[in-house]
């Protein structure tokens, strides 16, 4: 049902805007160049406009061919993200929950109906990160681990930014690996594990064969564009992302990384005012009534307000709880003689899979401090997907608390989430609204 759900909302009134949107501009003709052997030059790697290339191959360069890839793609995103809150914690109705505000998160909506390329950077990074988990669970860790390292080099091969992912995993094996060697009570069977991977076989499995993976990934650019090597598209690669400035002068929706969790700045991908409707037969249909009513037809690349910020709130407090219940065992578990005596310190098990999401949020976040260039809310997808599922962690806990007046705010939440959801949708799927209607959604300046 959950899957179903998706599909619906991502395939509904897929070719809707018959016009290139936003960056499409760029990722569905550099698709088509591929299938047409048109040399390019592009500052990201090429999967994702090899699976955008697919889908036009397939139904031709037409709004739903270089869009229905996209829509796929993203519809499987939730089902990911059930499969990582599962084998977290083995508790169903959080995986349940965590799928379910997925599902009511307009960001990911919005980026699965156009042919853009932040989805697929999503995808094959939690996959990533699905089949690491899995690993940890199943005999064939091998094998699993070969299927992580495999979509960690597709993720880097979408774009470079995907990297962050990778590095949420490599910390949270650190954090294992470093405090099984001193000699701290892991307890979470999912920890012990995953200290049990040696920092060779990381290597040779989230290094090299990623690597590996992601070189392979360059060879029919590189034979179709023979202007650079390897070596020296990568570097003209770096030197354009260097060269893009930052604020207002450079792009109208500029939005630095501490606006992010706060959804202080979204972005508009398409906006049209039309008052009569046989003008909007190329883009919408004749289904509007035929008086002299402004409909308004914007896309706006923007979360669900208040699973948005339901979901800062959460990863906040889930570190703030860490922070609270480490600082008695800080002393201990750097003191070498006393973790060597039988009252070792532990790490619970809950706490594991509250270290798994902050470490993941944080290592998705901050390395955009370093960045000086123009970014966009977008950019906060693979950190917005942890916030997440720290939201759907602090409702599954809080369902059961004995504190009714818990349950009550975990039951707002998701029904806040679903009536925002419901209330942004046209926003979303570029539905016709009246003047009043569309002020009523962008109550703030800044989202305009």
């Amino acid at each position: 049902m959950l899957w179903g759900l998706a599909l619906l909302l991502r395939f509904w009134g897929l070719e809707r805007f018959n016009t290139l949107v936003f960056d499409e501009v760029y990722f569905a003709k550099f698709g088509q160049n591929y299938l047409t052997q048109t040399p390019f030059f592009d500052a990201h790697p090429p999967l994702g406009k090899y699976l955008i290339a697919f889908g036009i191959w397939l139904q031709g360069y037409t709004s739903w061919g270089y869009r229905w890839m996209n829509a796929l793609v993203g519809s499987l995103i939730p089902l990911v993200i059930v499969g990582i809150a599962y084998r977290l914690t083995h508790r169903r109705r959080y995986a349940l929950l965590a799928g379910t505000l997925s599902l009511l998160d307009g960001l990911l909506l919005v980026e699965s109906r156009y042919a853009l390329i932040n989805i697929y950077l999503l995808f094959f990074g939690l996959l990533a990160h699905y089949c690491f988990l899995t690993a940890l669970e199943k005999r064939q860790r091998c094998l699993f681990l070969t299927f992580s390292a495999i979509c960690i080099g597709a993720t880097a091969a979408v774009k470079w930014n995907g990297l962050g992912l990778v590095l949420g995993l490599y910390i949270f094996w650190a954090i294992c690996w470093t405090l099984a060697k001193l000699r701290v009570a892991l307890l979470d069977q999912i920890a012990v594990r995953c200290s049990r991977l040696s920092p060779v076989m990381m290597l040779i499995y989230m290094g090299s064969i990623a690597l590996f993976c992601y070189g392979l990934l360059w060879i029919p650019h590189l034979q179709q564009n023979s202007d650079y090597n390897v070596w020296q598209l990568h570097h003209e690669m770096l030197t354009y992302h260097q060269r893009v400035g930052s604020g207002p002068d450079v792009h109208p929706y500029c939005a630095p990384w501490h606006t992010w969790p706060f959804m202080q700045r979204p972005l508009s991908y398409f906006y049209q005012r039309a008052t009569n409707p046989e003008a909007l037969v190329p883009i919408y249909g004749p289904s509007l009534p035929s008086d002299s009513t402004p409909w308004i037809f914007d896309v706006h690349a923007m979360g669900n307000p208040p699973l948005w910020w339901a979901s800062t709130l959460a990863i906040m407090l889930l570190l703030g709880q860490l922070l609270y219940r480490g600082n008695a065992k800080i002393v201990t578990l750097f003191d070498r003689q006393e973790a060597l005596t039988p009252n070792a310190p532990e790490v619970s098990k809950t706490t594991w899979g509250a270290i798994y999401l902050c470490v993941n949020y944080a290592a998705n976040l901050l390395p955009w401090v370093l960045v000086s260039r123009c970014t966009f809310i977008y950019h906060y997808m693979p950190s917005a997907t942890f916030s997440s599922l720290a939201a759907a962690w602090i409702i599954d806990g809080w369902l059961d608390h004995s504190s009714r007046y818990l349950r009550v705010i975990a039951m707002m939440v998701l029904w806040l989430a679903i009536l925002g959801f419901l209330f942004w949708l046209p926003v979303y799927l570029g539905l016709p609204m009246t003047q009043a209607d569309w002020h009523l959604r962008f109550r703030f300046p800044s989202w305009i």
